[in-house]
């Protein structure tokens, strides 16, 4: 990946600079805020991240939208790595929504158990599969409006299976390293994944609503990681000012 360009430094002190108050810095962040989300920094960061993550797609292994939509409610506070290790032998054994319909709960239990909150889980991927058995026909639905109403599809979910699978921005997924992103790169000061979302989706141009998720998950994971995040390698540090920096340029 690219590196920023010119001599950077460790930045010791991520909160303030000599002298200056943690009030001060706040104001001083606050008057730059419309600046944050002018056009041209937008653009700049898709230009970014198209260099850095020009092929960034879902990591959830998948053939259909309905084994999609298993795969992203298995993946709450899970890894992608984790899921993918489980669903193979879990649509061998329930390849449709009408076998998945029909499994007792202690078989899905002792399929998805290393994929965490288990019960919860194996609940809700029954329940999505009666839901979509009996409601619409066997078929994933292919509108937020409908997606929404099915056990365990919340709205990430639904933009995943939206977005991957159908083709369709209809919102932006918001999962913790797009959270966590957004609000470095002061795109947003929301504190709720739902109004981060909303933000997001003010600012950024709608054809680029899935492949931003994508590309944001993909720097979370590999350079824009919670804690001491790898600046140096980063191609978009120059754009970033969050407090928590470990390097600029």
């Amino acid at each position: 990946m690219p590196k920023a360009v010119g001599k950077g430094k460790p930045v010791k002190n991520p909160l303030t600079k000599r002298g200056e108050s943690r009030a001060s810095t706040a104001k001083v962040r606050s008057k730059q805020s419309s600046g944050d989300l002018a056009p041209e920094r937008i653009n700049a960061i898709l230009k970014g991240l198209d260099e850095a993550y020009p092929e960034a797609v879902c990591a959830l292994t998948h053939r259909t939208p309905w084994e999609l939509l298993v795969a992203t409610i298995l993946s709450a506070q899970c890894t992608d790595v984790r899921v993918n290790m489980v669903t193979p032998e879990l649509f061998r054994r329930f390849p449709t929504p009408q076998a998945m319909a029909k499994a007792e709960i202690s078989e899905l239990i002792e399929i998805i158990r290393t994929t965490g909150f288990f019960n919860n889980k194996a609940k809700s991927i029954k329940g999505a599969a009666q839901a979509i058995v009996e409601r619409f026909g066997g078929k994933v639905p292919e509108t937020l409006a409908e997606l929404i109403t099915v056990p365990g599809a919340a709205r990430k979910t639904a933009n995943v299976v939206l977005g991957v699978s159908y083709g369709k921005a209809e919102g932006v997924v918001v999962d913790t390293h797009v959270f966590r992103i957004s609000r470095r790169l002061d795109l947003t000061k929301a504190d709720t994944a739902e109004k981060v979302e909303q933000d997001l989706m003010k600012i950024l141009p709608q054809d680029r609503w899935i492949r931003f998720s994508h590309q944001v998950i993909h720097h979370g994971r590999k350079v824009c990681i919670a804690r001491a995040p790898k600046c140096k390698e980063c191609n978009i540090e120059t754009l970033c000012k969050s407090e928590d920096k470990t390097w600029e340029s």
